[in-house]
């Protein structure tokens, strides 16, 4: 099979997904030979790797047969698997809910228990759609072979003309009713028409896979790939016995020993997808506690992040934050946002959560604009067809965030962290908070403690 490969151009790197651009008159694509499944001749299939704006990588794919003229479209998802997956549930009551946009991956599995409708995940491919056509879609494969069911099995063409019925009711909104998407890859999605204040009608719920919803996704661990042999008990595999690398023992390396150490390791790039590498260090915040401090540069598309860990466990009691950003000083404040913390900014009717800005080290001037990036770049997903009224609303809350770093508007950031492990400086000297800022520490709910997977952890006597 030959392979004609133009992703790369001689002495010049690019990134490996790139934005689709109108004026660009040759995109850079691969091409190959495959099997055509009509006459199977051969034909050649066209592949793109771009970026959709707003939403992620994906890979286009197009088939011509030059034999007997068969084409065949198909996009495939190119985004990277998330750490967890994703339960939403939407509570639909009126017309703009049924019109809220949907992003569903290949690995979606969709509910409706008021008519007891059910896809499972796998059963179809991904897809950009919105609530209605969920429904659409459904009855669209129900009355399919309604015909030849009818003479065939009367019965049951019946019975699927009844149900027919009440998904039609459902568009209808004749009562309202519950929607239920459970993505065990995590890149599923609803739109918020209310962005970027919270949804009251949508519950989203990031949980822990199981070990068989990783082989499903493809993922192993080292244990699960070495072989079992007929008792049942794990070994390694013979061909890991002469690696060159090893795993290191558990005491081998002490915490002590990665103090002043940087560490690197590869990874691909959030933006591009390009290989590049992360550096990696553990240092102490005064006053608070160890972390873990990561940055990533990518020499393609120049692509700059960094990322902070705690570097130690769950902390007894939740912590809220209460900052007042009034003048210059307020701004410079440091701030460490862990992956766990919300943010709200009750001026703005404004709430982000916990997974949007992942953790940070950095200033409170910096986390505002942090999150005015991201309302500005990302905030809206499905820019060109949203309604007038939503890109207002955004963009007046866009105008707000410029108003409050110009300390033309008096706000209030709250930093809610259930985990315990943000910080945010006091301007006091010593330990002494000073009078614009207020910290509560607070029991954690049944929920939250559900979100940290600490519901099920037994600490003692876990062998039995």
């Amino acid at each position: 099979m030959s392979t004609e490969n133009v992703m790369e151009t001689a002495g010049e790197k690019k990134p490996l997904f790139r934005n689709i651009d109108a004026d660009d008159p040759d995109p850079e694509t691969t091409e190959l030979e495959s099997a055509c499944m009509n006459c199977f001749r051969s034909g050649r299939t066209r592949l793109l790797l771009t970026k959709i704006p707003f939403f992620k990588e994906v890979v286009i794919m197009s088939f011509k047969c030059e034999d007997c003229g068969y084409e065949n479209n198909e996009i495939q998802s190119a985004s990277e698997i998330q750490k967890k997956g994703v339960r939403i549930e939407l509570s639909v009551k009126c017309a703009e809910d049924l019109n809220r946009k949907v992003v569903r991956s290949d690995y979606t599995s969709v509910r409706i228990p008021e008519v007891e409708l059910e896809i499972p995940s796998q059963s179809q491919k991904g897809e950009i759609t919105t609530v209605e056509g969920i429904i659409d879609r459904t009855i669209r494969g129900l009355t399919q072979d309604q015909e030849s069911r009818k003479r065939e099995h009367p019965d049951d063409a019946t019975a699927i003309d009844a149900y027919i019925e009440k998904l039609t009711a459902l568009k209808e909104l004749q009562n309202n009713f519950t929607l239920i998407l459970e993505d065990i890859s995590g890149n599923s999605f609803v739109e918020n028409p209310r962005a970027p204040s919270s949804d009251p009608n949508c519950k989203i719920h990031y949980f822990q896979r199981l070990k068989e919803q990783d082989h499903i996704l493809g993922l192993y661990s080292p244990k699960t790939v070495a072989s079992i042999d007929e008792d049942g008990k794990k070994e390694p595999r013979k061909d890991q016995e002469n690696q060159l690398l090893k795993p290191i023992a558990e005491d081998a390396w002490g915490i002590d020993d990665l103090h002043g150490e940087v560490l690197q390791f590869q990874t691909l790039c959030s933006q591009c997808g390009s290989s590049c590498e992360t550096n990696m260090k553990l240092t102490k915040i005064p006053h608070f506690k160890e972390v873990v401090i990561m940055a990533t540069v990518c020499e393609e598309c120049g692509c700059k992040t960094n990322e902070v860990k705690s570097g130690s466990g769950i902390e007894e009691l939740g912590i809220r934050f209460e900052i007042r950003v009034e003048d210059k000083e307020d701004l410079t404040r440091d701030v460490l946002k862990s992956e766990t913390c919300c943010l709200k900014i009750p001026e703005l009717e404004c709430e982000v959560g916990p997974s949007a800005l992942g953790g940070r080290f950095t200033t409170i001037e910096g986390i505002l604009m942090a999150m005015k990036d991201q309302l500005q770049n990302e905030g809206c997903l499905f820019h060109d067809s949203a309604d007038d009224e939503i890109k207002k609303r955004l963009e007046g809350v866009i105008d707000r965030f410029d108003e409050i770093l110009a300390l033309n508007l008096k706000a209030t950031l709250v930093l809610d962290d259930p985990a315990g492990n943000s910080y945010v400086q006091s301007l006091a000297d010593g330990d002494e908070l000073d009078s614009k800022l207020k910290i509560e520490r607070y029991e954690r709910s049944f929920d939250q403690n559900e979100e940290l997977g600490l519901n099920d952890m037994k600490t003692e006597n876990y062998v039995e």
